[in-house]
């Protein structure tokens, strides 16, 4: 399937070589949210969360401290640049390497909390995100070897022969791990119960983006 055919009208090319990063509607949409998002959890405040005590008439507030506050920042600004960048890329090598750099940094955003359950949850999705990775390079790798290109946009011009559609499960399989969704999503469930929104929005907003991404690339690559 043509890229035009899925994002739209063709607003733009840029050559890397092999390499053609294309801008459609639907690409371009996609990277200006992000980056809207991005900006605002980077010149925002974190929330207090009040949590409810069992047995007991009073709330609890939990904050975030303030060295804790920088790191998540950080990491969360990191993830939304990297998380728009798979959005525009046009080399399906280097959406592969967005999605490995996003799964480090959700991990990192919780990696500070001092709570049993998040970190055992972070845990748990940091050896599903490490095992999937091995499918979603590989099967980058075997379409590479079975088409001699990664460009996106040569791809969606070639017809799908059984070992690209066989890549593009492996891919599929590497992408639903790393992104944290069905039928992996247990593993990644409890990190949302940490303190620190908007920060813990990106972890969220970033695995619904790839899957977006994700499905159109698949389409271009076998359909």
């Amino acid at each position: 399937m043509d890229f035009v055919t899925l994002g739209g009208n063709l607003m733009g090319t840029i050559s890397l070589g092999d390499i053609v990063l294309y801008i459609t509607p639907l690409n371009l949409f996609l990277f200006a949210v992000l980056l809207v998002f991005t900006l605002l959890i980077a010149i925002s405040k974190t929330e207090t969360q009040v949590e409810a005590t069992f047995m007991k008439l009073s709330n609890t507030n939990v904050k975030v401290g303030k060295s804790e506050f920088k790191q998540r920042r950080f990491l969360a600004v990191i993830c939304g640049i990297a998380s728009a960048g798979a959005m525009i890329t046009g080399d399906l090598f280097n959406f592969t390497l967005f999605m490995a750099l996003i799964g480090i940094l959700n991990i990192g955003i919780v990696s500070a909390v001092k709570q049993t359950s998040v970190l055992n949850s972070a845990y748990q999705y940091g050896l599903i995100a490490m095992m999937c990775s091995l499918p979603l390079f590989g099967g980058a790798a075997i379409i590479l070897a079975s088409t001699g290109t990664l460009s996106l946009a040569v791809l969606s011009q070639m017809q799908a022969t059984p070992m690209v559609v066989f890549g593009a499960v492996l891919m599929l399989l590497g992408i639903l791990g790393e992104s944290g969704v069905a039928p992996f999503f247990a593993s990644k469930a409890e990190m949302f119960r940490t303190p620190g929104s908007p920060f813990i929005v990106i972890i969220h907003l970033s695995s619904l983006f790839i899957i977006v991404r994700a499905v159109e690339i698949l389409l271009l690559v076998l359909w």
